[in-house]
């Protein structure tokens, strides 16, 4: 089954630094196969037998722990999870000049839509969404000063996520659809 492994808060700002070579050689150390890195902050896409998010989770973490002496918050969903996500994605959302666009990836203790009761949603900027999985955000880049989004960081929720942009998710999509269909032949 092909998963995607969201990895929280490295290689950024010169913090948690974990060489993509590296992490791709752990994931194949415990048993994943067919490793794909995307990105150097955490996006790894791989093959297992292991049905269960936790339980792949709770194996990630553990092999980035001993190998890299890192405690890494580990994110994983499952291709139908993830297809789920990244076709919720409203197809004018982008992430450039015009407009900022994230993904909030959530994990499990906080994966219900009343966790959008914790978050600062201002309607006449901010436009977000909640998914199984994940809560989508976006906002016109002039008004990023008055979004909601600003006040996300620091709140008990923001420690039970993680952000990818919707360039980087959709990226990570046709990534798994792509191993998805050499999986299948």
């Amino acid at each position: 089954m092909i998963y995607i492994a969201l990895l929280r808060g490295i290689n950024v700002g010169g913090n948690n630094k974990i060489d993509m070579k590296q992490l791709k050689a752990s994931f194949e150390r415990v048993g994943m196969r067919d490793v794909v890195t995307y990105i150097n902050t955490g996006n790894i896409i791989f093959d297992s037998d292991i049905p269960s998010n936790s339980e792949l989770a709770a194996v990630l973490e553990a092999a980035i722990l001993a190998d890299f002496g890192l405690q890494i918050r580990v994110v994983v969903r499952s291709f139908e999870e993830f297809s789920r996500i990244a076709e919720a994605l409203p197809h004018d959302w982008s992430n450039g000049p015009a407009m900022k666009s994230d993904v909030l990836f959530l994990w499990e203790e906080v994966d219900h839509e009343s966790s959008l009761e914790q978050l600062v949603i201002k309607p006449e900027f901010d436009r977000v969404i909640y998914v199984p999985g994940a809560i989508l955000w976006s906002v016109d880049r002039e008004h990023v000063t008055k979004s909601g989004m600003q006040k996300l960081i620091g709140t008990k929720l923001y420690y039970k996520v993680t952000v990818r942009n919707v360039n980087t998710t959709r990226k990570i999509y046709e990534l798994m659809k792509a191993a998805k269909n050499i999986n299948e032949v």
